[in-house]
Protein backbone atom coordinates (compact mmCIF):
# COMPACT_ATOMS: atom_id res chain seq x y z
CA UNK A 1 0.00 0.00 0.00
CA UNK A 2 1.45 3.35 -1.01
CA UNK A 3 1.94 5.92 1.75
CA UNK A 4 -0.56 8.71 1.31
CA UNK A 5 0.11 12.40 1.88
CA UNK A 6 -2.57 14.93 2.78
CA UNK A 7 -3.28 18.64 2.62
CA UNK A 8 -3.45 20.23 6.07
CA UNK A 9 -7.04 21.35 5.48
CA UNK A 10 -8.06 17.76 4.72
CA UNK A 11 -6.49 16.63 8.00
CA UNK A 12 -8.29 19.38 9.94
CA UNK A 13 -11.63 18.54 8.30
CA UNK A 14 -11.07 14.84 9.07
CA UNK A 15 -10.49 15.70 12.73
CA UNK A 16 -13.68 17.75 12.86
CA UNK A 17 -15.73 14.91 11.37
CA UNK A 18 -14.25 12.61 14.02
CA UNK A 19 -15.20 15.02 16.80
CA UNK A 20 -18.70 15.46 15.33
CA UNK A 21 -19.22 11.74 15.99
CA UNK A 22 -18.92 12.50 19.72
CA UNK A 23 -15.27 11.53 19.91
CA UNK A 24 -13.26 13.58 22.41
CA UNK A 25 -10.76 16.10 21.06
CA UNK A 26 -8.92 16.06 24.39
CA UNK A 27 -8.71 12.27 24.40
CA UNK A 28 -7.15 12.45 20.92
CA UNK A 29 -4.62 15.01 22.19
CA UNK A 30 -3.76 12.63 25.03
CA UNK A 31 -3.36 9.71 22.63
CA UNK A 32 -1.06 11.71 20.34
CA UNK A 33 1.14 12.79 23.24
CA UNK A 34 1.21 9.32 24.80
CA UNK A 35 2.22 7.72 21.49
CA UNK A 36 4.96 10.30 20.88
CA UNK A 37 6.33 9.72 24.37
CA UNK A 38 6.43 5.98 23.77
CA UNK A 39 8.30 6.51 20.49
CA UNK A 40 10.80 8.83 22.16
CA UNK A 41 11.65 6.69 25.20
CA UNK A 42 13.84 4.13 23.36
CA UNK A 43 15.56 6.91 21.38
CA UNK A 44 16.33 8.85 24.53
CA UNK A 45 17.55 5.74 26.33
CA UNK A 46 19.79 4.74 23.43
CA UNK A 47 21.30 8.23 23.20
CA UNK A 48 21.65 8.76 26.97
CA UNK A 49 19.23 11.68 26.97
CA UNK A 50 17.92 12.67 30.38
CA UNK A 51 17.28 16.44 30.43
CA UNK A 52 14.50 17.58 28.11
CA UNK A 53 13.06 21.02 27.33
CA UNK A 54 9.55 21.11 25.87
CA UNK A 55 8.77 24.38 24.06
CA UNK A 56 5.04 25.16 23.95
CA UNK A 57 3.23 27.84 21.98
CA UNK A 58 -0.33 29.10 22.30
CA UNK A 59 -2.49 26.61 20.38
CA UNK A 60 -3.46 22.95 20.49
CA UNK A 61 -0.03 21.92 19.24
CA UNK A 62 1.22 23.27 22.57
CA UNK A 63 -1.31 21.02 24.32
CA UNK A 64 0.41 18.03 22.73
CA UNK A 65 3.66 19.41 24.14
CA UNK A 66 2.36 19.79 27.72
CA UNK A 67 1.03 16.25 27.72
CA UNK A 68 4.16 14.79 26.12
CA UNK A 69 6.16 16.47 28.89
CA UNK A 70 3.92 14.87 31.52
CA UNK A 71 4.26 11.38 30.05
CA UNK A 72 8.03 11.69 29.66
CA UNK A 73 8.31 12.70 33.30
CA UNK A 74 6.31 9.61 34.24
CA UNK A 75 8.98 7.59 32.42
CA UNK A 76 11.60 9.15 34.68
CA UNK A 77 13.07 11.88 32.52
CA UNK A 78 13.99 15.34 33.83
CA UNK A 79 11.57 17.62 31.96
CA UNK A 80 11.13 21.40 31.93
CA UNK A 81 8.55 23.35 29.95
CA UNK A 82 9.16 26.73 28.31
CA UNK A 83 5.91 28.32 27.28
CA UNK A 84 4.12 31.27 25.75
CA UNK A 85 0.94 32.67 27.28
CA UNK A 86 -1.89 30.16 26.95
CA UNK A 87 -4.42 30.64 24.18
CA UNK A 88 -8.17 30.26 24.51
CA UNK A 89 -8.46 26.52 23.82
CA UNK A 90 -10.00 24.58 26.71
CA UNK A 91 -8.03 21.49 25.68
CA UNK A 92 -4.82 23.51 25.91
CA UNK A 93 -5.69 24.73 29.41
CA UNK A 94 -6.51 21.19 30.51
CA UNK A 95 -3.20 19.90 29.13
CA UNK A 96 -1.25 22.68 30.85
CA UNK A 97 -2.98 21.86 34.14
CA UNK A 98 -1.93 18.22 33.81
CA UNK A 99 1.68 19.38 33.47
CA UNK A 100 1.27 21.56 36.59
CA UNK A 101 -0.24 18.63 38.48
CA UNK A 102 2.75 16.51 37.42
CA UNK A 103 4.96 19.10 39.15
CA UNK A 104 6.87 19.99 35.99
CA UNK A 105 8.68 23.34 36.09
CA UNK A 106 7.03 25.73 33.62
CA UNK A 107 9.07 28.77 32.60
CA UNK A 108 7.41 31.77 30.99
CA UNK A 109 9.21 32.54 27.74
CA UNK A 110 12.07 30.75 26.05
CA UNK A 111 15.23 31.74 27.87
CA UNK A 112 16.70 28.34 28.67
CA UNK A 113 17.91 27.96 32.24
CA UNK A 114 20.46 25.30 31.32
CA UNK A 115 21.62 23.18 28.42
CA UNK A 116 19.33 20.25 27.61
CA UNK A 117 19.96 16.96 25.89
CA UNK A 118 16.79 17.32 23.79
CA UNK A 119 14.34 20.05 22.76
CA UNK A 120 10.75 19.24 21.84
CA UNK A 121 9.08 21.72 19.50
CA UNK A 122 5.36 22.31 20.18
CA UNK A 123 5.24 25.98 19.14
CA UNK A 124 3.05 25.95 16.00
CA UNK A 125 0.93 23.30 14.30
CA UNK A 126 -0.15 22.74 10.71
CA UNK A 127 -2.48 25.73 10.64
CA UNK A 128 0.36 28.25 10.36
CA UNK A 129 0.08 30.11 7.04
CA UNK A 130 1.63 33.47 7.80
CA UNK A 131 5.25 34.45 8.17
CA UNK A 132 6.29 34.24 11.80
CA UNK A 133 7.07 37.61 13.33
CA UNK A 134 10.50 38.73 14.52
CA UNK A 135 9.89 37.61 18.12
CA UNK A 136 9.03 34.06 17.09
CA UNK A 137 11.88 34.04 14.58
CA UNK A 138 14.29 34.75 17.43
CA UNK A 139 12.74 31.95 19.51
CA UNK A 140 13.02 29.46 16.66
CA UNK A 141 16.59 30.48 15.92
CA UNK A 142 17.53 30.17 19.59
CA UNK A 143 16.18 26.60 19.68
CA UNK A 144 18.05 25.73 16.47
CA UNK A 145 21.24 27.11 18.01
CA UNK A 146 21.10 24.61 20.88
CA UNK A 147 23.19 21.48 20.46
CA UNK A 148 20.66 18.93 21.75
CA UNK A 149 18.42 16.61 19.76
CA UNK A 150 15.43 18.39 18.19
CA UNK A 151 11.99 16.77 18.02
CA UNK A 152 9.01 18.38 16.28
CA UNK A 153 5.41 17.54 17.15
CA UNK A 154 3.22 17.38 14.04
CA UNK A 155 5.40 19.68 11.91
CA UNK A 156 8.57 21.71 12.53
CA UNK A 157 7.33 25.10 13.71
CA UNK A 158 7.60 27.71 10.98
CA UNK A 159 7.39 25.19 8.12
CA UNK A 160 4.35 25.55 5.86
CA UNK A 161 2.60 22.18 6.02
CA UNK A 162 1.62 21.98 2.35
CA UNK A 163 4.44 23.68 0.45
CA UNK A 164 7.50 22.79 2.48
CA UNK A 165 8.59 26.42 2.60
CA UNK A 166 9.81 28.01 5.84
CA UNK A 167 7.71 30.98 6.86
CA UNK A 168 10.82 33.11 7.37
CA UNK A 169 12.48 30.38 9.46
CA UNK A 170 11.64 26.98 10.93
CA UNK A 171 12.81 24.47 13.52
CA UNK A 172 15.43 22.07 12.15
CA UNK A 173 14.22 18.79 13.62
CA UNK A 174 16.01 15.49 13.85
CA UNK A 175 12.65 13.72 14.23
CA UNK A 176 9.13 14.81 13.33
CA UNK A 177 6.12 12.97 14.75
CA UNK A 178 3.24 14.09 12.60
CA UNK A 179 -0.32 13.50 13.81
CA UNK A 180 -2.98 11.50 11.94
CA UNK A 181 -1.49 11.71 8.44
CA UNK A 182 1.57 12.76 6.46
CA UNK A 183 1.71 16.33 5.15
CA UNK A 184 3.19 17.24 1.76
CA UNK A 185 5.40 19.96 3.19
CA UNK A 186 7.44 17.39 5.09
CA UNK A 187 8.70 15.89 1.83
CA UNK A 188 8.93 18.55 -0.89
CA UNK A 189 10.37 22.04 -1.22
CA UNK A 190 12.67 22.67 1.74
CA UNK A 191 10.74 20.26 3.96
CA UNK A 192 13.43 17.55 4.03
CA UNK A 193 15.91 20.09 5.42
CA UNK A 194 13.71 20.75 8.45
CA UNK A 195 11.73 17.55 9.09
CA UNK A 196 14.48 15.00 9.73
CA UNK A 197 13.16 11.47 10.19
CA UNK A 198 9.38 11.52 9.81
CA UNK A 199 6.96 9.16 11.57
CA UNK A 200 3.20 9.35 11.46
CA UNK A 201 1.03 9.01 14.58
CA UNK A 202 -2.02 7.32 13.07
CA UNK A 203 -4.79 7.08 15.66
CA UNK A 204 -8.19 7.43 13.98
CA UNK A 205 -9.60 5.49 11.02
CA UNK A 206 -9.76 7.26 7.64
CA UNK A 207 -13.29 8.03 6.49
CA UNK A 208 -14.69 8.09 2.97
CA UNK A 209 -14.42 11.87 2.72
CA UNK A 210 -10.67 11.89 3.32
CA UNK A 211 -8.78 12.23 0.02
CA UNK A 212 -4.99 12.21 -0.30
CA UNK A 213 -3.15 15.07 -1.94
CA UNK A 214 -0.34 12.80 -3.15
CA UNK A 215 1.40 9.52 -2.59
CA UNK A 216 5.02 8.84 -1.68
CA UNK A 217 6.82 6.97 -4.41
CA UNK A 218 8.07 3.62 -3.06
CA UNK A 219 11.83 3.26 -2.86
CA UNK A 220 11.86 -0.39 -3.86
CA UNK A 221 11.36 -0.73 -7.61
CA UNK A 222 11.27 -4.21 -9.16
CA UNK A 223 12.09 -4.56 -12.83
CA UNK A 224 11.46 -7.82 -14.69
CA UNK A 225 14.40 -10.18 -15.09
CA UNK A 226 15.61 -10.52 -18.67
CA UNK A 227 14.72 -13.61 -20.65
CA UNK A 228 17.52 -15.98 -21.63
CA UNK A 229 16.63 -15.63 -25.32
CA UNK A 230 16.42 -11.81 -25.33
CA UNK A 231 18.28 -9.65 -27.84
CA UNK A 232 18.91 -5.95 -28.42
CA UNK A 233 15.79 -5.58 -30.52
CA UNK A 234 13.61 -6.55 -27.56
CA UNK A 235 14.98 -3.89 -25.20
CA UNK A 236 14.08 -0.71 -26.95
CA UNK A 237 15.77 1.79 -29.25
CA UNK A 238 16.33 5.24 -27.71
CA UNK A 239 16.90 8.34 -29.81
CA UNK A 240 18.66 11.29 -28.12
CA UNK A 241 18.30 14.57 -30.02
CA UNK A 242 20.17 17.76 -29.13
CA UNK A 243 23.82 18.71 -29.01
CA UNK A 244 24.37 22.22 -30.36
CA UNK A 245 27.89 22.83 -31.71
CA UNK A 246 28.81 24.42 -28.39
CA UNK A 247 27.18 21.81 -26.11
CA UNK A 248 28.01 18.15 -26.59
CA UNK A 249 28.14 16.80 -23.05
CA UNK A 250 24.40 16.69 -22.38
CA UNK A 251 23.55 14.22 -25.16
CA UNK A 252 26.49 12.03 -24.12
CA UNK A 253 25.26 11.76 -20.54
CA UNK A 254 21.68 11.11 -21.63
CA UNK A 255 22.74 8.38 -24.07
CA UNK A 256 25.17 6.66 -21.69
CA UNK A 257 22.49 6.67 -18.98
CA UNK A 258 19.99 5.17 -21.42
CA UNK A 259 22.37 2.28 -22.05
CA UNK A 260 23.08 1.89 -18.33
CA UNK A 261 19.35 1.61 -17.66
CA UNK A 262 19.15 -1.31 -20.10
CA UNK A 263 18.25 0.05 -23.54
CA UNK A 264 19.09 -2.32 -26.40
CA UNK A 265 20.14 0.42 -28.82
CA UNK A 266 20.86 4.12 -28.49
CA UNK A 267 21.31 6.68 -31.27
CA UNK A 268 22.42 10.28 -30.79
CA UNK A 269 21.50 12.95 -33.31
CA UNK A 270 23.69 16.00 -32.72
CA UNK A 271 26.21 18.34 -34.32
CA UNK A 272 28.90 16.28 -36.05
CA UNK A 273 31.75 18.02 -34.17
CA UNK A 274 30.84 15.92 -31.10
CA UNK A 275 30.91 12.57 -32.88
CA UNK A 276 34.58 11.79 -32.27
CA UNK A 277 34.32 12.50 -28.54
CA UNK A 278 31.16 10.42 -28.23
CA UNK A 279 32.69 7.40 -30.00
CA UNK A 280 35.84 7.70 -27.89
CA UNK A 281 33.71 7.43 -24.72
CA UNK A 282 31.00 5.06 -25.90
CA UNK A 283 31.61 3.24 -29.20
CA UNK A 284 28.31 1.38 -28.77
CA UNK A 285 26.33 4.57 -29.42
CA UNK A 286 25.11 5.11 -33.00
CA UNK A 287 25.43 8.61 -34.44
CA UNK A 288 23.73 10.87 -36.98
CA UNK A 289 24.60 14.42 -37.97
CA UNK A 290 21.68 16.66 -37.06
CA UNK A 291 22.55 19.10 -39.85
CA UNK A 292 22.62 16.44 -42.56
CA UNK A 293 19.16 14.94 -42.05
CA UNK A 294 16.30 15.72 -44.38
CA UNK A 295 12.76 15.90 -43.09
CA UNK A 296 12.08 12.50 -44.64
CA UNK A 297 15.11 11.02 -42.88
CA UNK A 298 13.97 12.51 -39.58
CA UNK A 299 10.61 10.85 -40.00
CA UNK A 300 12.25 7.57 -40.93
CA UNK A 301 14.36 7.68 -37.78
CA UNK A 302 11.32 8.38 -35.61
CA UNK A 303 9.44 5.49 -37.23
CA UNK A 304 12.16 3.04 -36.15
CA UNK A 305 12.74 4.00 -32.52
CA UNK A 306 10.69 3.49 -29.37
CA UNK A 307 11.45 6.64 -27.43
CA UNK A 308 12.99 10.07 -27.91
CA UNK A 309 14.85 12.24 -25.42
CA UNK A 310 14.75 15.73 -26.90
CA UNK A 311 16.30 19.05 -25.97
CA UNK A 312 19.54 18.40 -24.05
CA UNK A 313 22.18 20.89 -25.18
CA UNK A 314 20.01 22.02 -28.10
CA UNK A 315 20.70 25.70 -27.43
CA UNK A 316 18.42 28.69 -27.83
CA UNK A 317 19.70 30.51 -30.90
CA UNK A 318 18.20 30.66 -34.40
CA UNK A 319 19.79 27.34 -35.37
CA UNK A 320 18.32 25.74 -32.25
CA UNK A 321 14.86 27.11 -32.99
CA UNK A 322 15.00 25.73 -36.52
CA UNK A 323 15.98 22.31 -35.20
CA UNK A 324 13.16 22.46 -32.65
CA UNK A 325 10.63 22.96 -35.43
CA UNK A 326 12.26 20.28 -37.57
CA UNK A 327 11.74 17.72 -34.81
CA UNK A 328 9.04 18.65 -32.32
CA UNK A 329 5.93 18.54 -34.57
CA UNK A 330 6.91 15.08 -35.79
CA UNK A 331 7.79 13.83 -32.32
CA UNK A 332 4.56 15.12 -30.82
CA UNK A 333 2.48 13.58 -33.62
CA UNK A 334 4.04 10.10 -33.44
CA UNK A 335 1.57 8.07 -31.40
CA UNK A 336 3.94 5.12 -30.86
CA UNK A 337 6.72 7.20 -29.32
CA UNK A 338 7.44 7.84 -25.67
CA UNK A 339 8.90 11.34 -25.55
CA UNK A 340 11.04 13.04 -22.91
CA UNK A 341 11.23 16.84 -23.14
CA UNK A 342 13.99 18.51 -21.17
CA UNK A 343 16.22 21.58 -21.11
CA UNK A 344 16.03 23.69 -24.28
CA UNK A 345 13.05 21.80 -25.69
CA UNK A 346 11.10 23.10 -22.69
CA UNK A 347 12.35 26.62 -23.35
CA UNK A 348 10.98 26.51 -26.91
CA UNK A 349 7.77 24.86 -25.72
CA UNK A 350 7.27 27.86 -23.44
CA UNK A 351 7.86 30.19 -26.39
CA UNK A 352 5.48 28.19 -28.63
CA UNK A 353 2.94 26.40 -26.39
CA UNK A 354 1.46 23.16 -27.72
CA UNK A 355 -0.70 20.40 -26.25
CA UNK A 356 1.42 17.37 -25.46
CA UNK A 357 0.34 13.79 -25.99
CA UNK A 358 -0.16 11.53 -22.98
CA UNK A 359 3.15 9.66 -23.50
CA UNK A 360 5.20 12.84 -23.17
CA UNK A 361 7.28 13.26 -20.03
CA UNK A 362 8.38 16.84 -19.35
CA UNK A 363 11.07 17.29 -16.70
CA UNK A 364 11.60 20.96 -15.79
CA UNK A 365 13.56 22.35 -12.87
CA UNK A 366 11.93 25.34 -11.11
CA UNK A 367 13.53 27.86 -13.47
CA UNK A 368 12.18 26.06 -16.52
CA UNK A 369 8.78 25.66 -14.86
CA UNK A 370 8.70 29.41 -14.23
CA UNK A 371 9.40 30.04 -17.92
CA UNK A 372 6.68 27.59 -18.95
CA UNK A 373 4.11 29.27 -16.68
CA UNK A 374 5.22 32.86 -17.22
CA UNK A 375 5.95 33.27 -13.52
CA UNK A 376 9.03 33.34 -11.28
CA UNK A 377 11.12 30.75 -9.50
CA UNK A 378 9.91 32.26 -6.22
CA UNK A 379 6.29 31.66 -7.30
CA UNK A 380 7.06 28.05 -8.27
CA UNK A 381 8.81 27.26 -5.01
CA UNK A 382 6.11 28.99 -2.96
CA UNK A 383 3.66 26.25 -4.01
CA UNK A 384 5.24 23.45 -6.00
CA UNK A 385 2.08 21.34 -5.91
CA UNK A 386 0.00 24.10 -7.47
CA UNK A 387 2.72 24.71 -10.06
CA UNK A 388 2.87 21.14 -11.35
CA UNK A 389 -0.91 21.01 -11.71
CA UNK A 390 -0.78 24.28 -13.65
CA UNK A 391 1.85 22.82 -15.98
CA UNK A 392 -0.29 19.80 -16.78
CA UNK A 393 -3.41 21.91 -17.18
CA UNK A 394 -1.66 24.22 -19.65
CA UNK A 395 0.30 21.65 -21.68
CA UNK A 396 -1.17 18.17 -20.88
CA UNK A 397 1.33 15.28 -20.80
CA UNK A 398 3.06 13.97 -17.68
CA UNK A 399 5.35 16.12 -15.56
CA UNK A 400 8.29 16.02 -13.18
CA UNK A 401 9.01 19.16 -11.18
CA UNK A 402 12.59 18.50 -10.17
CA UNK A 403 14.21 19.53 -6.91
CA UNK A 404 14.27 18.31 -3.34
CA UNK A 405 11.23 16.08 -3.01
CA UNK A 406 10.62 15.99 -6.78
CA UNK A 407 6.94 16.01 -7.71
CA UNK A 408 5.64 13.68 -10.41
CA UNK A 409 2.20 14.21 -11.93
CA UNK A 410 0.73 11.37 -13.97
CA UNK A 411 -2.93 10.58 -13.41
CA UNK A 412 -2.19 11.39 -9.75
CA UNK A 413 0.51 13.22 -7.83
CA UNK A 414 3.56 11.45 -6.42
CA UNK A 415 6.44 12.69 -4.27
CA UNK A 416 9.93 11.22 -4.56
CA UNK A 417 11.58 10.90 -1.15
CA UNK A 418 14.92 9.52 -2.38
CA UNK A 419 17.84 11.63 -3.59
CA UNK A 420 20.22 14.04 -1.92
CA UNK A 421 21.72 17.51 -2.13
CA UNK A 422 24.80 16.16 -3.89
CA UNK A 423 22.65 15.75 -7.00
CA UNK A 424 22.42 19.52 -7.35
CA UNK A 425 25.03 19.58 -10.11
CA UNK A 426 25.07 20.09 -13.87
CA UNK A 427 24.00 17.15 -16.01
CA UNK A 428 21.77 15.32 -13.52
CA UNK A 429 18.70 16.30 -15.53
CA UNK A 430 20.28 14.91 -18.70
CA UNK A 431 20.82 11.62 -16.88
CA UNK A 432 17.16 11.54 -15.81
CA UNK A 433 16.06 12.23 -19.39
CA UNK A 434 18.15 9.32 -20.67
CA UNK A 435 16.92 6.92 -17.99
CA UNK A 436 13.30 7.89 -18.62
CA UNK A 437 13.59 7.34 -22.37
CA UNK A 438 15.38 4.03 -21.79
CA UNK A 439 12.93 2.51 -19.31
CA UNK A 440 9.91 3.66 -21.28
CA UNK A 441 11.42 2.16 -24.45
CA UNK A 442 11.84 -1.14 -22.61
CA UNK A 443 8.68 -1.33 -20.54
CA UNK A 444 6.24 1.32 -21.85
CA UNK A 445 3.26 1.45 -19.47
CA UNK A 446 4.65 -1.35 -17.27
CA UNK A 447 6.81 1.22 -15.50
CA UNK A 448 5.46 4.49 -14.15
CA UNK A 449 7.14 7.87 -14.34
CA UNK A 450 7.40 8.19 -10.55
CA UNK A 451 9.27 4.87 -10.41
CA UNK A 452 11.79 6.12 -12.96
CA UNK A 453 12.36 9.34 -11.03
CA UNK A 454 12.90 7.28 -7.88
CA UNK A 455 15.44 5.01 -9.60
CA UNK A 456 17.35 8.10 -10.72
CA UNK A 457 17.29 9.45 -7.15
CA UNK A 458 18.42 6.11 -5.73
CA UNK A 459 21.36 6.11 -8.13
CA UNK A 460 22.28 9.53 -6.77
CA UNK A 461 22.11 8.12 -3.26
CA UNK A 462 24.51 5.34 -4.26
CA UNK A 463 27.02 7.96 -5.43
CA UNK A 464 26.60 9.95 -2.22
CA UNK A 465 27.22 7.03 0.14
CA UNK A 466 30.71 8.36 0.90
CA UNK A 467 29.80 12.05 0.73
CA UNK A 468 27.57 14.39 -1.25
CA UNK A 469 30.14 17.05 -2.08
CA UNK A 470 31.71 16.45 -5.47
CA UNK A 471 29.14 14.03 -6.93
CA UNK A 472 29.16 14.45 -10.71
CA UNK A 473 26.58 13.52 -13.32
CA UNK A 474 29.02 11.66 -15.56
CA UNK A 475 29.51 9.19 -12.68
CA UNK A 476 25.82 8.29 -12.69
CA UNK A 477 25.73 5.52 -15.34
CA UNK A 478 27.56 3.06 -13.05
CA UNK A 479 25.15 3.84 -10.22
CA UNK A 480 22.17 3.57 -12.57
CA UNK A 481 23.43 0.15 -13.67
CA UNK A 482 23.51 -0.87 -10.00
CA UNK A 483 20.01 0.25 -9.04
CA UNK A 484 18.22 -1.12 -12.12
CA UNK A 485 19.70 -4.54 -11.36
CA UNK A 486 18.63 -4.60 -7.72
CA UNK A 487 15.41 -6.35 -6.83
CA UNK A 488 14.79 -7.86 -10.28
CA UNK A 489 12.00 -10.43 -10.38
CA UNK A 490 11.08 -13.13 -12.83
CA UNK A 491 8.44 -12.19 -15.35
Amino acid sequence: MHRQVYHSQSIQAWEQRWFAQQNSSYALMQQVAWTIAQRLVPIFQQQNIQNIAVCCGQGNNAGDGYLTAKYLKQYGFDVDIYAAELGASQDLHSAAQEAVDAEISIHSGFVFQKQYDAYIDALFGIGLNREVDSTWQQIIQSINAETGLKIAIDIPSGLQANTGQPLACAIKADYTYTALGLKAGLFTGQGKEFAGQVEVISLIPPDTALEPLAQLSPTYISLPQREAFGHKGRYGHVLVVGGHADMGGAVMMAAESAFSAGAGKVTIVCHEKHHTAILARSPNIMLRDINALTKAEIQQLLDHVDSVSFGMGLGRDDWSEQQYFNWFPKINAAEHLHVVLDADALWFLAEHPETLKAQTYATPHPGEAAKLLGSSVKDIEADRVAAIYQLQEKYAGQWVLKGSGSLILQDRLWICTAGNAGMGTGGMGDVLAGITASLKAQFAEQIQLHEIVTLHALAGDVLAEHGMRGVQAHQMPAAVYQVVNQGCINE
